[in-house]
């Protein structure tokens, strides 16, 4: 697998990401929203095998494609199953042009100095090279912004970088998201010390390294413009963070070089009981509009 060929087709960003990866408390949100009740599953092996069902379901679906779908986030118990007789990454890869990354976070710490930090990863370095086995491109691990406090968000940064070079030394792309809770009354104010903190962060990132970050969409238009045209920064990808696809997809297409790497506003209007016309009618609408707003800067 040509990890250079991976790369340039992420640089290139001519497409989204996709946010393939909910996990533990997530999953029974997700899969009631995809018309799957709580009723339908009776432990944890059973709801995971739904929630894989549905991810097999939108990866086989013809308009997912690396045509506009450019990656896919895959979370660890995904990336240990198969999809068409191959393990899910490298049938994303092979099969579809879509570059495989992997959900490395365990969730997040109580909430302290306004943020969530993330909770120590345990196993790291062997589910990296494993990862690295299955051809995994790069790696995402999330922790959250609730208020504009300069102590909190600095240590959140700084964490993600820590564990980001961490991953640099397996050979993976880091994906730092650092989200910002997008109904917070200080959301802009939140988001310059986001912004500085994450320069002074890749200041001392040396020259030949690179991240990408996952940011949720800003209060003012192009506002992470210096981190898109950072040389040190592979790439800025959008969060939904909430907002419905209509609302990410207007702003995201005022942010030029920002792609996207949709969950909820991915899967919205996805349903089990549809018929697989129907579904993939509905997926491949989606596909296109977020593709649109991706591409339009």
């Amino acid at each position: 697998m040509s990890t250079d060929t991976q790369r340039a087709k992420i640089v290139a960003g001519q497409g989204f990401i996709a946010a393939l990866d909910q996990s533990g408390g997530s999953t029974p949100k997700a899969l009631k929203l995809y018309g799957v009740e709580e009723s339908e599953y009776g432990s944890d092996a059973e709801m995971f095998e739904k929630i894989h069902d549905m991810r097999t379901r939108i990866v086989n679906a013809p308009a997912f494609s690396g045509d506009k779908v450019i990656g896919a986030i895959l979370f660890e118990n995904t990336m240990d199953r198969e999809i068409g007789g191959k393990p899910s990454s490298l049938a994303l890869w092979e099969d579809n042009g879509v570059v495989p990354f992997l959900k490395v976070d365990k969730g997040l710490q109580d909430s302290a100095n306004g943020v969530k930090l993330m909770k120590p990863i345990e196993g790291l370095d062997p589910l990296l090279e494993r990862a690295k086995g299955l051809g995994v491109f790069g790696t995402k691990m999330r922790s959250v912004i609730d208020a504009a406090d300069k102590e909190g968000i600095s240590k959140i940064v700084a964490q993600q970088f820590e564990v980001g070079r961490q991953i640099l030394s397996h050979g993976l792309m880091p994906i730092l998201e650092p989200e910002v809770t997008i109904t917070i009354d200080d959301k802009a104010e939140a988001e310059a010390m986001l912004l500085d903190a994450i320069a002074n962060q890749l200041a001392g990132l040396p020259d030949d390294e690179q991240i990408m970050l996952k940011l949720s969409l800003p209060t003012q238009a192009n506002f992470y413009k210096t981190l898109v045209e950072d040389p040190k920064v592979l790439k800025v990808v959008a969060l939904s963070g909430g907002y419905s696809r209509a609302e990410a997809n207007d702003m995201l297409a005022q942010n030029a070089g920002m792609i996207a790497s949709f969950s909820r506003a991915l899967t919205e209007g996805l349903s089990a009981q549809q018929s697989d016309a129907e579904f993939n009618s509905m997926i491949a609408d989606t596909i296109d509009s977020i593709h649109r707003a991706s591409v339009a800067g």
